[in-house]
């Protein structure tokens, strides 16, 4: 099936390759990518009445269907009707979350140009109307998960559009987000170490890096 953006440019996925270093990485969980154990970790958190967190839908309008048998049918070319926003949303503890999910091969740093201008936009309104905003990255050759608040991914995004470096280091995010330690059930229990985030802001935690 062949998908384009709403401008006509045929949508290429990213190819990502995606190892585990780590020795207790179940192999159940091998080569899943972000979203299957975000999706699965949200069915728990469903289950146990924690949250209703989904993924969001992909709006794609359909131009050509085939079909090879009168029972079955083939769409064989669509296009994105309007840039999406962000991967997931939803209601937790009273608050609505709203987050993009991303990974990386890369063993040092998260690149910026993972993310689109619309999200960060999207993002940045979320916040001001008291929503909780942030991203999930992982850092897949190492099997790390992080929780970046959007407050602080903004600094770095405005740092890159004043012409800075186009990424934001290992050390960076080690510094100044909550890393989730993957889990049987929730794989990822992001929601635990969101709850730490809320506990500890960041301007808190910049001013005790600088005191110590």
């Amino acid at each position: 099936m062949t998908i384009r953006y709403p401008n006509g440019k045929k949508y290429e996925p990213v190819q990502q390759q995606i190892t585990s270093k780590n020795k207790n990485f179940s192999f159940s969980n091998r080569g899943k990518t972000l979203e299957e154990e975000l999706n699965e970790s949200n069915e728990f958190y469903l289950s146990r009445s924690i949250a209703v967190i989904h993924k969001k839908p992909v709006p794609i309008q359909i131009v050509h269907v085939k079909y090879p048998v009168r029972s079955a049918a083939v769409i064989t070319e669509a296009y994105f009707r309007s840039p999406s926003t962000t991967d997931f949303n939803g209601v937790w503890k009273g608050k609505y979350i709203d987050f993009e999910a991303k990974e990386t091969t890369s063993r040092t740093s998260f690149p910026l140009n993972n993310i689109h201008d619309h999200q960060v936009e999207h993002m940045k309104k979320v916040t001001e109307h008291d929503g909780i905003a942030f991203l999930i990255v992982k850092f897949t050759s190492l099997e790390r998960y992080f929780i970046v608040p959007y407050d602080y991914f903004e600094e770095k995004w405005e740092r890159k559009i004043a012409g800075g470096r186009k990424s934001i280091t290992l050390k960076e995010i080690e510094d100044m987000s909550i890393e989730i330690e993957a889990g049987f059930n929730p794989r990822l229990d992001y929601l635990a170490a969101l709850e730490h985030l809320l506990q500890s802001p960041i301007k808190e935690r910049i001013e005790r890096q600088e005191n110590e």
